[in-house]
């Protein structure tokens, strides 16, 4: 099945992962202020173009490194503030921005596979559809949250293992774009 066959309408919705997809990964610790998010290139223009063929742009992002006292939950605030101030500025819109600030195992787990995230989304945007929804993370995790929900899974390339197969495997959002 190509993504032609999706059927990918102005009804859809895009949930993107944060960082792998959004900004550079920082592969041996946390993104814990604005000077450490750096854009992937060309990443704030695709968003932006993205926009006008998705209802809604929600992003989806474990921050356990509040959890472990790394960062608060005001620099991930600050962070998404600036993040989303960018895409507005380039004339593209990120609806939302969802984050699970606990650690693996806790009892009140949000950290994605599990769906709670979406579910928030859902709850503030009772339009979203998940079976009209599309995925995009560099994760095992990223997918499986999607799959478990029923939307399309895109995964962006990464250093990490596979064990998740996605619907579809790009570089970046740049090349996700074209293929939309």
């Amino acid at each position: 099945m190509s993504i032609d066959d999706w059927g990918i309408d102005g009804s859809w919705t895009l949930f993107l992962d944060r960082d792998g997809v959004i900004n550079e990964r920082n592969m041996n610790g946390y993104i814990t202020q604005i000077e450490d998010f750096i854009f992937i290139s060309d990443t704030v223009k695709s968003i932006s173009r993205l926009s006008k063929f998705f209802n809604r742009i929600i992003v989806v992002t474990n921050q356990q490194g509040i959890g472990k006292g790394l960062m608060s939950e005001r620099n991930v605030l600050e962070i998404h503030t600036y993040m989303c101030d960018e895409v507005h500025v380039a004339g593209g819109k990120i609806d939302k921005c969802y984050f699970a600030p606990n650690l693996k195992g806790a009892e009140d787990d949000m950290r994605k596979p599990d769906s709670a995230m979406a579910e928030l989304a859902k709850m503030e945007f009772p339009e979203i559809e998940f079976e009209k929804s599309i995925m995009v993370g560099d994760t095992d995790s990223d997918m499986l949250f999607g799959k478990n929900l029923g939307m399309k899974t895109v995964r962006i390339r990464t250093e990490e293992p596979i064990n998740v197969e996605a619907d579809l495997t790009v570089m970046n959002l740049t090349e996700f774009l074209k293929v939309v």
